[in-house]
């Protein structure tokens, strides 16, 4: 990797000079392994018994602070359970591992092998007795300069630029502790996501990332081709069309947590590539899934944050169940106060011209209500609310309701103003389905991208049979946004895309 400046590039000759140096005295600066016997923590937890019985202790991990005093050296390392204070003697340290010690920097790896003590200033300290070099540094770390004021740490020169520690996660993880914690929380919900619906008895499944049709969502794909069968392919947009070909097979309850991608913008809710967690329950309807969505995530939330309340963005929300379960339709009345009707489309398209909707010739009624929906009430939904019976042309998937050939029942879980869940009754009767992706291809042909196209192979699976069936997919990012308290997705995904920087 390149300096990105002469002062960069003249540290980088340092460093190296220094590497050659510690070359020179004999020793290894990128040795295979480290023998460590505690972590920072424990050595904290344990103290009293290790100084008691002077236990030798061996630590690693990231130098983060370094000053030297005369003929000795204060420092602090962080591993990945926090950070401790080492102490560095000439008079304590053999042969020629002082003159190793000067060489090392900031941001190099080290183990440290010797006794613990508390300092007059109360701190728990290891002093070496030997020193080990694990990783020299080429390049130096952004360094964030902390101290205490009134109790509270106060972080100076903080790595703060966000693109920055986009584009370079390992620099944002290495010097910003808080970060890992997001990733900690995010891996606690995915895992917690899982026994939830272990124990509920569904079975985790996988199914094909890379698919000769794609479908199961209104979205533009990525593109490929195979070559040795020499064949385009595209990366899946959504598992929906397999996990319910399972459910014709005789799985009753399948879920799979994926990622997937879809060829859209980038803005703070999306990413071309995401990952969703979708669940599919044999013998129930989306009553039964509604369930199942508020259950899971007062479980999840519980596991991870250790309550049912939490705050985002200033806002104190409780994800306990029972959430508000309400009609798009009145949705739109109770947040705009306007009437809207499938039947009245001239009224409707005069509503989406007063909002700035530009109405695209390929909508129907149901696609300007959803829109109307979608730019005027969704953002205003903050406490958790089941957004309820959908229009059925823009749910190409989705069982009609008995009582409205206009609607279906499907439901959208919104919290804090952004959507975290979708899901439906499926529609399981093939000649339904089949008119209705005919009806996405028409669509098509008057310019949607985004509509579906026709799965052949998934119509003959239902003309074999699937069971009423319900299913749900859940956004695994967004759902780390709202328990971990951030406004965007770029700092819930570890590395996520962004444009290429100029050179």
């Amino acid at each position: 990797m390149k300096a990105e400046s002469g002062y960069g590039e003249e540290l980088r000759n340092v460093k190296i000079e220094k590497l050659e140096k510690i070359e020179k005295l004999g020793f290894d600066p990128y040795p295979t392994h480290y023998d460590r016997t505690h972590f920072s923590n424990e050595i904290i937890d344990q103290f009293d018994s290790l100084e008691k019985n002077e236990t030798q202790v061996a630590v690693a991990g990231r130098i983060i602070s370094l000053r030297k005093m005369g003929k000795a050296m204060f420092g602090h390392i962080r591993d990945s359970k926090g950070k401790i204070q080492i102490y560095l003697r000439k008079d304590r340290l053999k042969d020629k591992l002082y003159e190793l010690a000067n060489l090392v920097d900031i941001g190099d790896f080290l183990g440290i092998k010797g006794t613990v003590f508390r300092t007059r200033t109360d701190e728990i300290t290891v002093v070496a007795e030997e020193i080990q070099l694990l990783s020299k540094t080429l390049l130096p770390l952004p360094i964030v300069k902390e101290e205490e004021v009134d109790g509270i740490i106060v972080s100076h020169d903080a790595f703060t630029d966000k693109e920055l520690r986009y584009r370079r996660r390992y620099l944002d993880l290495a010097v910003n502790p808080e970060t890992k914690e997001t990733f900690v929380a995010r891996a606690k919900i995915s895992s917690s996501m899982r026994s939830f619906l272990e124990n509920k008895g569904y079975i985790e499944v996988e199914t094909p990332v890379l698919q000769p049709i794609y479908g199961g969502a209104n979205a533009r794909p990525f593109k490929t081709h195979h070559n040795a069968l020499d064949m385009d392919l595209y990366l899946r947009i959504a598992d929906e069309l397999y996990l319910k070909r399972l459910i014709v097979g005789g799985f009753e309850g399948v879920f799979e947590i994926s990622k997937d991608f879809r060829n859209e913008g980038v803005d703070k809710l999306h990413n071309p590539e995401f990952t969703m967690m979708e669940l599919y329950i044999a013998y129930k309807n989306y009553d039964f899934m509604m369930v199942i969505a508020e259950e899971m995530v007062a479980y999840i939330a519980q596991e991870v944050t250790g309550s049912t309340e939490i705050e985002y963005q200033g806002e104190k929300i409780d994800l306990a169940p029972p959430w508000e379960r309400l009609t798009m339709i009145d949705s739109i009345k109770k947040y705009t106060s306007l009437n809207v009707d499938f039947g009245n489309v001239d009224q409707l398209k005069q509503y989406a011209k007063d909002l700035d909707i530009e109405v695209e010739k390929f909508w129907g009624p149901g696609k300007i209500i959803e829109e109307i929906f979608s730019e005027c009430v969704e953002n205003k939904i903050s406490r958790p609310t089941f957004i309820i019976d959908f229009p059925r042309e823009v749910s190409t998937l989705a069982k009609k309701s008995p009582s409205n050939p206009d609607i279906v029942e499907r439901f959208e879980a919104f919290v804090a103003g952004f959507e975290i869940a979708n899901g439906y009754s499926e529609l399981n009767d093939p000649r339904d389905q089949k008119q209705r992706f005919l009806d996405q291809m028409k669509q098509r042909k008057l310019g949607d991208q985004e509509a579906q196209v026709l799965d052949e192979d998934y119509i003959m699976a239902l003309e074999y049979g699937m069971p009423p069936t319900t299913g749900i997919g859940v956004g695994i990012d967004r759902l780390t946004m709202l328990l971990t308290n951030k406004s965007t997705l770029r700092d819930v995904i570890l590395f996520p895309l962004m444009k290429p920087q100029d050179d």
